[in-house]
């Protein structure tokens, strides 16, 4: 099997692509990792990692129609391809094995 390595950013900014499901561009995004992770972050760092997701081919863009709120821009929404979910079933496949890898006592509290 050949392994994908992401980032833990990377990976993270792709499965809130996935969950979004093709209505994610740089602000949703950004939105939903602060919601759900608790961790702030910028637009321009997701707007370079969904670049950068795109280039490797893990998801593509496509323009949404222009809205009045944007000023008549159109949003840059994102996708994530099969070679994309492919790697996310890679890294949680490979997460759960290391996982059953550790000792049973790893998380036992010691002297309390």
């Amino acid at each position: 099997m050949r392994r994908t390595y992401l980032g833990e950013f990377e990976e993270v900014v792709l499965l809130m692509v996935a969950i979004l499901d093709g209505e994610g561009y740089g602000v949703t995004v950004s939105q939903a990792l602060e919601e759900h992770t608790g961790r702030t972050v910028t637009f321009g760092t997701v707007h370079n990692t969904l670049i950068r997701l795109e280039e490797k081919g893990f998801v593509q863009s496509e323009l949404g129609g222009a809205t009045a709120e944007r000023g008549g821009r159109r949003k840059r929404l994102f996708r994530i391809t099969a070679l994309g979910s492919q790697a996310l079933q890679e890294i949680q496949q490979l997460r759960q094995n290391l996982w059953q890898l550790l000792p049973p006592h790893t998380f036992r509290l010691s002297g309390i």
